[in-house]
């Protein structure tokens, strides 16, 4: 029965760590065979050698190989950062070349401003069609989440956000506006809400949603003419006065928008 427990434990790990940084799932098996051969006595030794290969095949090799899957890291500059570097590390920061130039150009157009971008989930970096969970189309290194702008009460902008991961902070519909969650969730599409889960942490609560801000920033991504669409809130569209048409709805299936900004390149 051990056995048994200890496979079905290194499957399970494997398949975690595929699923959550694609490479991560090889690794482990490489460490495992490693410890294996390596016949020095150490305590945690396979753990020891899956984050030494690990670190040095994301940060070193990974990026070099990319490329030939037609993607690269995003460029991190003065405006253009993660939300949380957890998402480097997980190896899910990586965009075809176009939206690179996306984001560098929309950074361009923000100058003068104290807007920055943060960026959240992107693509892994390798083959098309590869799922990045809990994502539905993060998958060919088209698509992109971005923070929304949060401001102080006496309206100062702020670059902060109200959640660790950069999800799950919820800017919820006001009383006049229409109800888009509450439908879905009404209709049975359980998993809508379900980003409220992986916050890890609620942060700085005292910020509030920057009309100004986030409206400001989608207009300078729309901008682009490489920009394919934008996914946000029905309920948020509307109370920034956003009219473009690439700015559309995602559909019950997905989650909901009012944490984030997602936009995909045509």
């Amino acid at each position: 029965m051990k056995i048994l427990l200890k496979i079905a434990f290194k499957i399970f790990l494997f398949i975690f760590l595929t699923v959550t940084t694609q490479i991560g799932g090889i690794i482990y098996l490489v460490s495992l065979f490693l410890s294996k051969k390596w016949k020095y006595h150490l305590q945690f030794k396979t753990l020891i050698i899956f984050i030494g290969l690990y670190l040095f095949s994301t940060l070193l090799v990974v990026p070099i190989i990319a490329p030939f899957f037609g993607r690269e890291k995003i460029k991190h500059s003065e405006k253009i950062k993660p939300t949380n570097y957890i998402t480097v590390l997980l190896n899910r920061n990586y965009v075809q070349p176009k939206l690179n130039e996306l984001l560098n150009k929309t950074e361009k157009s923000l100058n003068g401003t104290n807007i920055e971008i943060h960026y959240l989930d992107a693509n892994f970096p390798f083959i098309n069609k590869f799922p990045l969970l809990p994502h539905l189309s993060h998958n060919d290194g088209k698509k992109i989440d971005i923070s929304l702008i949060y401001e102080t009460h006496n309206g100062t902008i702020t670059n902060k956000q109200k959640s660790v991961s950069g999800y799950g902070a919820f800017e919820n519909p006001k009383s006049n506006e229409f109800n888009q969650i509450q439908k879905c969730l009404t209709n049975g599409y359980f998993q809508y809400d379900y980003p409220k889960y992986v916050t890890f942490g609620k942060i700085n609560e005292d910020l509030v949603f920057s009309v100004k801000g986030t409206k400001k920033l989608i207009e300078n991504i729309l901008k682009n003419q490489s920009l394919g669409k934008i996914f946000i809130e029905p309920h948020l569209k509307t109370r920034m006065n956003l009219t473009n048409s690439k700015i559309r709805y995602h559909g019950c299936r997905a989650v909901r928008h009012d944490d984030h900004i997602h936009l995909q390149l045509k």
